[in-house]
């Protein structure tokens, strides 16, 4: 450091002096620029004693006040020290109350504290915090949001989420629905739906206008969606199910397999005078449904089963009486379906399986899957050989000709099967014995009838009767269609059986003697029936032994 005087001008004795670096003076010219003095550093070093720091400290000479810092001179090797304020501190470090605090917070140069938070002094120092909502380091301060924001962002987002997910859903079920409901009035145009109701509404005064459109929903509800436990029979047809509609009335519901497509307007004709048929041994066609792949029938519920039921599967055994009425019954439903209604009508699978018990125990055919109707003016019709194993006319296996005594020889079937408690068909049985129809006529041939009888038919029966059932049985299962009865024929022949009643007054077969039926011997002439005017030795007659590859029980549909 030097102290320069300098005289400032000629004529004026007043001069002036500064305070320079030394080291910054290279020639006295340079005082003669009045700028000079600007350029030139200020420059203050100055030290306390000549004591250092840690001396000053342990004796009662030192100066530095609170909150200063002490260091020791080291210019020009002279010794002392020096005071200052500690960071964050200002004021004069000699004298008391030495250096006071610095409030940076109330100068923004002074601080770095971000604009969203909030700055808060302290002794020679400050310190940052961010806002409400805010998340950082109080230098660095970014949005964030609250606990209660939180949750209500999650819970927005989650009924945001489920709001959209019950809307996509929704979307689907109403495409799905769109395409359900577009594909159910397909099939019931494609089925002829709409072409039975205009049949049905052109005519009036009939049973048939009774008769209801059901939609594929009323079905699906009332079959609890098709459910297993609501199946009633299976088929080659296709399954039977137990319906309850709305109205709590029980109904059957028919689900058929296969609809041929070329035969939809034959197949409403058929259903219409079906459903005009009104017979109380006849099974009721309530209505059908068109909006499924294949029509659906729903007929009224018929609850004890089948005949086939009571006759193989029961331990509860029919008596002759009931036998014989359940027969005659039957005989005069195919009677009415072959000449009451207005177009003649052959089953073409009757058994004992489509004869079905009501609360009464009367009977009711059932079961028109395999119906043909017959023109008026015909009285055959070729077709495609349809019905059951055992029952079928073996005319018609042939020839493919179908008439109402096809279903003559199949009820004759069914008698046999009545007075046997045996099955039409049966592999266990030795090969004579297999076909029933074959194993009857031979056993009438041979004279051994009474050996395949029931015993409660034996029993119950007197040898008149009996034989004229027999005779019955004989003439419905003739080869030859045209040598057989017809079923107002067989119909009236039952019912004049069910009033055979025996006379006090005239000798009858005694209980023994009726008991003898089942022993080994018989008297030579009972049962010596002849087989028949036309039909030959009974070789002629159709059987299926071992070698035939017919399943059995199938029906040909």
């Amino acid at each position: 450091m030097f102290l320069w005087l300098l005289q400032v001008w000629s004529y004026n004795n007043c001069s002036y002096a500064f305070v320079g670096e030394q080291d910054r003076i290279s020639n006295l010219s340079d005082f003669s620029d009045p700028n000079f003095a600007d350029q030139v550093p200020i420059v203050l070093d100055f030290a306390i004693g000549n004591q250092s720091c840690v001396e000053a400290r342990n004796s009662n000479a030192y100066l530095c006040q609170p909150n200063t810092s002490c260091s020791n001179n080291t210019d020009g090797g002279s010794r002392g020290y020096r005071c200052s304020c500690l960071d964050g501190y200002k004021g004069n470090p000699y004298l008391h109350p030495g250096c006071i605090d610095i409030n940076e917070c109330e100068d923004p140069n002074l601080n770095d504290c971000d604009g969203n938070a909030t700055c808060t002094n302290t002794p020679g120092n400050f310190t940052c915090s961010c806002n409400e909502h805010y998340g950082g380091d109080g230098r660095e301060c970014t949005p964030q949001a609250s606990p209660i924001s939180v949750i209500k962002l999650s819970l927005g987002l989650s009924f945001g989420f489920v709001s959209l997910l019950i809307g996509v859903i929704w979307i689907y079920s109403c495409i799905n629905r769109r395409k359900l409901i577009k594909l159910r009035e397909q099939f019931f145009q494609q089925n002829g739906g709409l072409l039975m109701k205009q049949k049905i509404s052109s005519i009036e005064g009939t049973s048939a206008e009774s008769s209801k459109i059901f939609t594929a929903e009323e079905l699906k509800k009332a079959t609890n969606n098709y459910a297993e436990n609501r199946i009633l029979g299976r088929g080659g047809y296709g399954v039977v199910y137990k319906g309850i509609l709305p109205d709590q009335s029980v109904v059957a519901i028919k689900k058929s397999k296969v609809m041929d497509a070329n035969q939809v307007e034959q197949f409403i004709n058929e259903l219409l005078i079906v459903t005009q048929v009104n017979h109380r041994n006849v099974v009721k066609l309530l209505g059908c449904c068109f909006e499924s792949e294949v029509p659906e029938l729903v007929y009224e519920y018929i609850p004890n089963g089948t005949l086939s039921e009571h006759i193989h599967k029961t331990l509860s055994r029919l008596t002759l009486e009931n036998r014989l009425r359940i027969a005659a019954e039957a005989a005069g439903a195919l009677s009415y379906l072959h000449s009451a209604a207005s177009i003649p009508i052959i089953h073409r699978d009757v058994k004992s399986a489509n004869i079905l018990l009501d609360s009464n125990y009367v009977a009711k055919m059932a079961d028109f899957g395999a119906s043909r109707l017959v023109p008026l003016d015909q009285t055959q019709v070729t077709t495609l050989v349809q019905g059951t194993l055992g029952y079928l006319d073996p005319e018609y296996f042939h020839t493919g000709q179908l008439n109402e005594k096809s279903d003559v020889y199949s009820f004759g079937v069914v008698l046999a099967e009545l007075l046997t408690g045996k099955n039409p068909i049966c592999l266990e049985r030795t090969p004579g014995e297999r076909n029933l129809a074959t194993y009857f006529l031979v056993s009438m041939k041979e004279n051994r009838l009474y050996q395949i009888l029931e015993p409660q038919v034996v029993k119950e029966g007197t040898l008149e009767q009996l034989q004229a059932i027999a005779e019955l049985v004989k003439r419905c299962l003739y080869v030859k269609s045209e040598e057989r009865p017809t079923t107002k024929e067989v119909a009236m022949e039952l019912e004049s059986l069910r009033k055979y009643r025996k006379h006090p007054w005239v000798n009858q077969q005694s209980h023994e003697e009726s008991e003898s039926l089942l022993s080994d011997e018989a008297p030579t002439d009972l049962y010596a029936l002849s087989i028949g005017p036309s039909t030959g030795d009974i070789s002629v007659q159709y059987s299926f032994d071992s070698s035939t590859t017919f399943p059995l029980n199938k029906s040909f549909n």
